[in-house]
C-alpha cells in the first residue's frame, strides 16, 4: 500500500498533551528506573535533528518525497522530547538545550564527522543509498514504537499511557513511510539489498547507541525489553526485517540484546 506523503505533510501535528492529568504524577510517580529510560527516551528525540543533519548530505536529499517526510518527521520527534521533557519536569529531572548540547561536544569527533562519512559513504555508493537509509530509519522506528508500548505497559499510569500511545501513534505512521520506500527499492537493486544487509550486521545498533553511554542503553533495553514480553516485542520487530526484500534471517535486534546479556 502506498503511503501518501502529501496527506502526512498536512495532516501532521505535534503530540499533544495538553488535556491529560499530569497532575497524576504527583499521586504516582514513575520508578526511578522508567525516569531514567524516559530521560534516555527524551534525549534521543532531540538528538533527532543530527540525524537529519547527517541525512542531508547523502543521495536523500534529492529524493523529494524523502525530503518531504524527513521535514515533518524531524518536527514531530521534537515535539515528542518536548512532551518527554515535560514528564521529566514533574519528575525533578530537567532537559535542557544547553545540556544536550553539551552531550554533543563531549562526542567529540564522532559528532563532527558523522556528517562527512555519510556523505562520502553516501556519494560512493550512489542511489542505492536511499534504500539503506529507508531500511536503518525503519528499524529505528519499529524499534522506537514497540519501546514506547512496552513502557506504557510496565508502568500503567493512565495519563502516560495516553501520551505514550500517542507517540507510538506517531512512530508507526514513520515506520509505513519507511517500510514502505524500503520494500520498493531494496526490491529493484541487488546492489541496495547487499548493501543494506551487510550495514544492518555490521553497524546497526539500538537507537540512541550511537550518542548514549553503553551503561545507559543497557538499562534502558533490559528495562524495556527484559523478560518474555519484551523478547516478544524483539522477535516481532526482527519478523517485520525479515520480511523486506534480501534481509531474510536476519535476527539484529535480538542480536543486539543478546550481546548485552538482555534474556526472554
Amino acid at each position: 500500500m502506498a503511503f501518501d506523503v502529501d496527506r502526512f505533510s498536512r495532516e501532521s501535528v505535534r503530540v499533544n498533551w495538553d488535556d491529560l492529568d499530569f497532575s497524576s504524577f504527583a499521586e504516582q510517580p514513575l520508578s526511578a528506573e522508567s525516569v531514567r529510560t524516559l530521560r534516555y527516551m527524551c534525549e534521543v528525540e532531540y538528538h533527532t535533528v543530527c540525524y537529519l543533519r547527517d541525512m542531508l548530505v547523502t543521495p536523500s536529499r534529492h529524493q523529494g518525497e524523502v525530503n518531504a517526510f524527513m521535514t515533518m518527521w524531524n518536527r514531530e520527534e521534537f515535539w515528542h522530547g518536548e512532551a518527554l521533557a515535560e514528564v521529566l519536569g514533574l519528575h525533578g529531572v530537567s532537559v535542557h538545550y544547553d545540556e544536550l548540547k553539551a552531550r554533543r561536544i563531549k562526542l567529540g569527533w564522532r559528532d563532527r564527522l558523522a556528517p562527512v562519512k555519510q556523505a562520502v559513504l553516501g556519494n560512493v555508493v550512489g542511489r542505492d543509498f536511499v534504500a539503506v537509509h529507508m531500511i536503518w530509519g525503519a528499524v529505528n522506528e519499529w524499534s522506537a514504537a514497540a519501546a514506547y508500548k512496552r513502557l506504557a505497559a510496565l508502568e500503567q499510569h493512565p495519563a502516560l499511557a495516553i501520551l505514550l500511545q500517542r507517540i507510538a501513534a506517531q512512530e508507526a505512521r514513520h515506520v509505513a513511510f519507511y517500510a514502505t520506500q524500503a520494500r520498493a527499492r531494496l526490491a529493484e537493486s541487488v546492489k541496495a539489498r547487499r548493501f543494506a544487509r551487510l550495514a544492518l550486521q555490521r553497524v546497526w545498533g539500538p537507537v540512541g547507541s550511537s550518542i548514549m553511554a553503553e551503561d545507559e542503553v543497557t538499562h534502558v533495553m533490559g528495562h524495556l525489553f527484559g523478560g518474555p514480553q519484551g523478547r516478544k516485542a524483539i522477535d516481532t520487530i526482527d519478523r517485520h526485517i525479515a520480511k523486506l526484500p534480501g534481509m531474510d534471517g536476519l535476527q539484529i535486534v535480538g542480536d543486539a540484546m543478546d550481546a548485552r546479556g538482555i534474556s526472554g
